[in-house]
């Protein structure tokens, strides 16, 4: 995604709402503008794109709700803030979505839940189901039982790691600012709008300034540069725009000159197996036969637990191993769906029987293509 008019071409999208917008900068939820993102996410789903909604908002409608004017520093305050905020949060956007006949799921994530191998793929696992349902997942950091040492710190980065995720193609950060300027432009009102730059321009992070933590949230620009950069290493573009801009979501499928777009210096499927490739290490061995071999090199597909003869070694689910040919010699790795004990009693038996061996079914895949790299 590296043009306007490609990214109307995006087949997953992820969008993150602000505190300023959805509270209406602190005055309570604005409801006007959650019904606006939520008609254009419907006619968007009807385009056959799969859209996961990032939003913030919990504190801020909890601090409302509890008649708090300026954001408490205790973590217990908002944490307590957080769950009551949470409650008008998700009964907002579900009414709005039923008029739609668009059922949605609530996803609270922690830092540890996308960190922690298993958890990730447990996370991925469940938001992709939730996509293929035709469910719009509204995700939100789990602010109430988070700590400082596993906080997002805020829901810009939040939205770039949901985009690896869901492999989405195009992350939308929307703001209370028509996009990113070259200075501030509350204090320099003719300083002109950055209508493209490739994410992780040095020069950006020097142009967005210290960002800080302001009275609702906890993002700035700075957050959203740095979220960017986080997008494209997964190879998604992210486009910060104006969130009270009519049509804004339309618009951007429609490719208008519309934000800032940061666009990644590699598609998404090649920066995923890049970092399959070369950032994890191996924790196991699984030895294939001849058909999975050529299966793998030739038609890039999953892996299936009918292909393996043989497991090496004690790894976890979520863990990478080493796929490797009848003569030991590696031809593809991946992060594996089941543990090395769960490997040995599946392995050659057709997916079919995974769940009569077991006793349960996680994947029918033990490894899924787009978590395998053939090297």
């Amino acid at each position: 995604m590296t043009t306007r008019q490609e990214l109307g071409q995006a087949k997953c999208w992820v969008v993150k709402v602000g505190s300023s917008l959805v509270t209406d900068n602190g005055q309570g939820l604005n409801h006007d503008l959650i019904a606006a993102w939520v008609a254009q996410i419907a006619a968007l789903r009807t385009r056959g794109i799969d859209l996961v909604l990032v939003s913030s908002g919990a504190v801020a409608e909890g601090m409302k709700r509890l008649g708090w004017t300026k954001r408490p520093h205790a973590l217990y305050q908002l944490q307590a803030a957080a769950a009551t905020g949470q409650m008008g949060l998700v009964q907002a956007y579900e009414s709005r979505f039923q008029k739609f006949g668009i059922h949605t799921a609530q996803v609270l994530l922690t830092h540890e839940d996308l960190s922690h191998r298993h958890r990730y793929l447990n996370a991925r696992s469940t938001l992709r189901t939730l996509l293929d349902l035709g469910v719009v997942p509204v995700v939100n950091e789990n602010d109430t039982v988070a700590v400082d040492e596993i906080r997002f710190g805020d829901n810009d980065t939040l939205a770039a790691l949901v985009g690896n995720l869901v492999e989405a193609e195009l992350v939308v950060l929307l703001t209370d600012q028509a996009g990113m300027y070259e200075t501030d432009p509350r204090q320099n009102p003719d300083t002109p709008l950055i209508r493209q730059r490739q994410a992780g321009d040095p020069e950006l992070e020097k142009m967005a300034g210290a960002g800080g933590i302001g009275s609702l949230g906890r993002g700035g620009m700075l957050t959203k540069v740095r979220a960017a950069e986080r997008a494209a290493r997964s190879g998604a573009a992210t486009l910060i725009a104006g969130g009270r801009e009519p049509e804004v979501l339309l618009k951007i499928a429609a490719g208008e000159e519309i934000g800032t777009l940061l666009t990644p210096g590699k598609p998404p499927l090649v920066a995923r197996k890049q970092w399959l490739a070369g950032h994890l290490q191996t924790r196991g061995r699984l030895v294939l036969d001849a058909g999975a071999v050529r299966v793998l090199r030739e038609s890039g597909r999953s892996l299936l637990a009918v292909g393996v003869t043989a497991v090496e070694g004690g790894f976890g689910r979520g863990e990478v191993v080493a796929c490797v040919d009848p003569d030991g010699r590696e031809v593809a790795r991946g992060l594996v769906n089941y543990s090395a004990d769960e490997a040995r009693k599946i392995k050659g038996h057709a997916s079919e029987r995974i769940e009569s061996l077991l006793g349960y079914v996680d994947e029918p895949e033990l490894i899924h293509r787009d978590n395998l790299v053939v090297v």
